[in-house]
């Protein structure tokens, strides 16, 4: 493999466009942030029955998607995959910005966010979520780690022992995210051991995705070190990562099929819930899903730099549609409180929650995701992240 020499991004007026777009979407979440904080939950659509909202579902999908970004690194440093190598700085970047971007939008959502020194320092660890702060500060500081022996050339040798961290860190972090579904007792659509490797699936699936995207942002205008070959190579590997995450989607539903006490909530997901079973099988699965897969692997289109890039977009808005779904829909369907029964108060037990996201919660949680990229943007700007002088025997 030839020697590969790494640079800052150009500053041309594209970036810049880019910067500004990407800042005022940031704004705007922040001011939304400020708003839901000054005047209550009361003015998004939440409410004591559905407590997790649109802001959650960007957030969770921010975090599945750092832990899948990171596989392209891992792909270099772990599995010997050379044509990765040179991604893989941008591959750490664009994981701690992701990660870092999905807690921002978790504590700005959830309400006093002055007290978040209070969820640091007072654990209840029969609680996934005590777990998930450790899990989620150590992917911080592991993959900062695995920036910096990447970066530093004395440290070049503890690039794989770091790698192996890592990837290691990145899979626990991911069941963990999944288990606080499967582990989730009282909801029906959740409670399951699939959760674990569904969300695994959906990581790699969103962070190969959201990869795509950003390098082909960064590489243009710019001396194109992404090869045709190397982009192909990836589509088809988003491929298999979506059929991956089709096959756990199907598990999921055939496995509360099977059980007679959960056929309620997989007809209201499935069938009559509205604007789930919507999101479901139009969003989540056809275009999110069979469309991408025909892409990437319709000879006519996937060797196509815009429809490879189109695929990508699907993905990621696939992703958001089937969190979507899991998050608020799973919410949304009544507590069966006493099974066999029929149960009515005032408070509306048994019936369905209905929920709206609200613009506060949309401008939050597109706010978050702009930042995870302002953050990229700026991290390729001032540190050597993109690779030159790729040799054609890197295959990148």
């Amino acid at each position: 493999m030839a020697h590969v020499g790494y640079r800052e991004a150009s500053a041309g007026p594209g970036f810049w466009a880019a910067v500004f777009g990407l800042g005022v979407l940031v704004l705007a979440g922040l001011g939304s942030a400020w708003y839901m904080e000054h005047h209550g939950h009361i003015v998004t659509g939440m409410t004591n029955r559905i407590v997790w909202g649109m802001p959650h579902v960007f957030a969770i999908f921010l975090i599945v998607g750092a832990s899948g970004v990171l596989n392209v690194a891992s792909l270099a440093s772990v599995f010997g995959k050379m044509p990765y190598k040179p991604k893989a700085r941008l591959s750490g970047l664009l994981a701690i910005a992701m990660l870092m971007s999905g807690l921002i939008v978790l504590v700005l959502d959830l309400g006093r966010p002055d007290r978040l020194t209070v969820a640091m320092t007072s654990y209840n660890f029969r609680s996934i979520f005590a777990w998930n702060i450790f899990l989620y500060t150590g992917f911080l500081v592991i993959v900062g780690a695995y920036l910096v022996v990447q970066m530093t050339r004395r440290w070049q040798g503890w690039t794989g022992a770091v790698g192996v961290t890592a990837f290691l860190w990145r899979l626990i972090l991911t069941t963990g995210t999944g288990s606080i579904f499967g582990w989730l007792v009282a909801r029906e659509a959740y409670n399951a051991a699939v959760m674990a490797p569904l969300f695994i699936a959906m990581s790699l699936n969103i962070g190969l995705a959201v990869f795509i995207l950003v390098r082909m942002s960064v590489a243009a205008g710019e001396t194109h070190d992404l090869t045709d070959a190397l982009l192909e190579r990836m589509a088809r590997l988003l491929g298999i990562f979506i059929a991956a995450v089709l096959y756990f989607t199907a598990v999921q539903h055939l496995t509360n099929l099977y059980s007679a006490s959960r056929i309620g909530v997989e007809r209201f997901l499935l069938v009559d819930g509205g604007i789930y079973p919507m999101l479901f099988w139009g969003v989540q699965i056809v275009l999110g899903s069979l469309v991408p897969l025909a892409i990437v692997f319709s000879p006519r289109t996937a060797r196509s730099h815009p429809m490879i890039a189109l695929a990508a977009v699907l993905v990621m808005i696939g992703g958001l549609a089937q969190l979507y779904v899991i998050i608020i829909g799973g919410q949304a369907y009544p507590l069966q409180l006493f099974p066999g029964m029929e149960v009515s108060s005032s408070y509306h037990d048994g019936v369905v929650a209905r929920y709206v996201p609200s613009l506060p919660e949309f401008g939050l949680g597109l706010g978050g995701l702009a930042l995870s990229f302002l953050i990229t943007f700026i991290g390729v700007r001032v540190l050597k992240i993109l690779p030159v002088n790729v040799g054609a025997s890197a295959g990148a």
